[in-house]
Order: structure tokens, then sequence, then C-alpha cells
């Protein structure tokens, strides 16, 4: 699980910084709190629920595989 967990982390950062998006304009978008963000980006949360993944990649205009391959 943290290997996927390290994935996500890595490709919610990749994806923001090439939208050039902040982690406030993530968390905006996605209709989240920012710590939900940050906490999923830096690895914290470990176990982010789909429905969060899925706010965080329309957010993205990715599609959820984006951030769990």
């Amino acid at each position: 699980m943290k290997i996927m967990s390290n994935r996500i982390s890595e490709n919610l950062k990749k994806l923001r910084d090439k939208k050039g998006y902040s982690l406030e304009k993530v968390a905006r978008l996605a209709d989240l709190s920012l710590n939900t963000i940050v906490k999923i980006e830096n690895g914290v949360n470990q176990n982010p629920t789909i429905e969060t993944l899925t706010k965080i990649a329309r957010a993205l205009e990715v599609g959820v595989d984006d951030l769990i391959k």
C-alpha cells in the first residue's frame, strides 16, 4: 500500500506542477480542503478515498488512473 501512496503523491505533484497549479488551486477546484491535498501530496494520507481521487483527477483534468498508475 505504501508504494501505491508514494506513486499517488508523486503523480499528484507532477501533474500539479505540469498545470502550474498551487496546492490551494487544486484544493479549490477539487472542492477539498487544502489540508487534504497537502496530506496526499506529502504521503501522509496513504489511503485517499476513490471519491477524493476522482475530485483531484477532475480538478487536474486527468483520469484517476493518471494519479494511481
